[in-house]
């Protein structure tokens, strides 16, 4: 039997991507802060609040595989967090226009099984760098009244029209910038003792 695997989010497209493994799960929202703690890294950040997610489900659901995932956008050092209305959203385009953003997408893996074959709790950080197109405010503010992305950090959703006043995609990782490294996950399964492939 496989391993009862739970992915900690509330995410639709986290979600969608790891049913791409074909993989039975559930998925549990984790109750936490994610607020970020004074003169915390952005990488710090994500990773701390990814394994925060998978801990607090740990407690709730013992003897399970656990994911828990953050992710955070950086620009010249600092975070760049989710707008939570129009005019921040708009704001961060303005700033974030022709330049290149750093996005840091943790993954953790917590292992609660008494039998595991794999480490306890893995952790990675994916960092995937987003060219902006220097768009005009109009476009700008066109963008954010169709895809209202105030919940998205950085004001950009790359699984939708967001992709359009994209520029340039870096990562290792295709589905990173989505919210769940994919290449870094199956990694950590196969770790874990997970088989994606039978016969």
């Amino acid at each position: 039997m496989p391993p009862h695997l739970i992915l900690g989010s509330s995410s639709k497209y986290r979600h969608e991507l790891l049913s791409r493994l074909r993989i039975p799960f559930d998925v549990v929202v984790p109750d936490i802060d994610e607020t970020a703690q004074p003169a915390e890294a952005p990488e710090a950040t994500a990773l701390r609040l990814a394994r925060q997610k998978a801990g607090a489900i740990a407690r709730q659901v013992p003897d399970a595989l656990i994911i828990g995932a953050d992710q955070v956008a950086t620009l010249d050092g600092k975070q760049i967090g989710k707008p939570g209305s129009h005019a921040n959203a708009l704001k961060q385009l303005q700033t974030m226009r022709g330049r290149r953003v750093t996005f840091h997408t943790a993954l953790c893996l917590w292992d609660g099984r008494e039998n595991r074959s794999g480490q306890p709790v893995q952790l990675e950080n994916v960092q995937t760098f987003v060219t902006f197109r220097n768009l005009p405010d109009a476009e700008l503010d066109a963008y954010l009244r169709m895809e209202q992305p105030y919940d998205c950090a950085g004001s950009a959703k790359n699984e939708g029209l967001g992709i359009a006043i994209i520029e340039k995609i870096e990562s290792t990782d295709p589905t990173a910038l989505t919210g769940l490294p994919l290449i870094a996950l199956t990694t950590m399964l196969r770790r874990a003792g997970l088989s994606f492939f039978t016969g």
